[in-house]
């Protein structure tokens, strides 16, 4: 089985999705902004996060050419994995509109509650009503036509959703504390630039590296409901 990844940015690959993709019998399969139409017939896709936008497809010829691949998949119920940058471009091809959050940049340790629907699906089922994870995002999405939301924020409600065989991350449960750390370092000027406190975010990190078996443990309950 071949798990194709796409990824936008050199730091942003699989991270603690690794391991339980590889537990799981799949084959993983690199793609550096460049995807191919044969991934239409891979066992699954993971789309990984980036700095660019959906609302932005002209200036990134790539994306469009995944949200086109992403839109046939859909349409054969094939399943998607998309994470932050990822579930945009998802919930754009299933028909949402993609935006510039009006509540801001959201970025830091945060809880992200399970809604009622949420908890009863196979991939969260048995998890606690909220689960701490990683956020780095500015832009969001209306409510996918079809989908199941699955998670919010205080932030923002559109943080996770469910269509067909495919799910749509806002968040970034691939992130350990070790990872988060290192996106922080690099990006601290720009954090600062947005008027963020790097020493605050950086002290939240035990935060995340408690939760980490807990967000182990939803992974593998995700790539086995995306397995099926």
């Amino acid at each position: 089985m071949r798990a194709v990844i796409w990824q936008h940015e050199e730091n942003e690959g699989p991270g603690l999705l690794e391991k339980p993709l590889r537990d799981a019998g799949f084959t993983l399969v690199s793609r550096f902004r460049a995807p191919k139409h044969e991934d239409l017939e891979a066992e699954l896709i993971v789309v990984m996060g980036g700095a660019m936008s959906v609302t932005s497809l002209d200036a990134h010829p790539f994306l469009r050419d995944e949200q086109a691949v992403l839109a046939e998949r859909l349409a054969l119920d094939k399943p998607v994995l998309g994470i932050c940058l990822g579930a945009q471009l998802l919930a754009s091809a299933a028909g949402a509109t993609v935006t510039r959050g009006k509540n801001g940049f959201e970025v830091g340790i945060a809880p992200v509650r399970w809604t009622k629907q949420g908890l009863e699906d196979a991939a969260t089922r048995g998890m606690p009503a909220k689960q701490t994870f990683a956020h780095w995002h500015e832009d969001t999405w209306s409510p996918v036509p079809g989908a199941t939301l699955l998670a919010s924020t205080d932030r923002y409600t559109q943080q996770g959703f469910k269509l067909g065989r495919s799910y749509g991350l806002q968040f970034h449960p691939e992130l350990s504390a070790e990872l988060f750390g290192g996106w922080l370092t690099a990006e601290a000027e720009l954090l600062a630039a947005d008027g963020k406190d790097v020493d605050e975010l950086r002290a939240s990190l035990p935060k995340l590296k408690s939760a980490e078996p807990q967000n182990i443990a939803f992974l593998e309950q995700l790539v086995r409901a995306l397995r099926g």
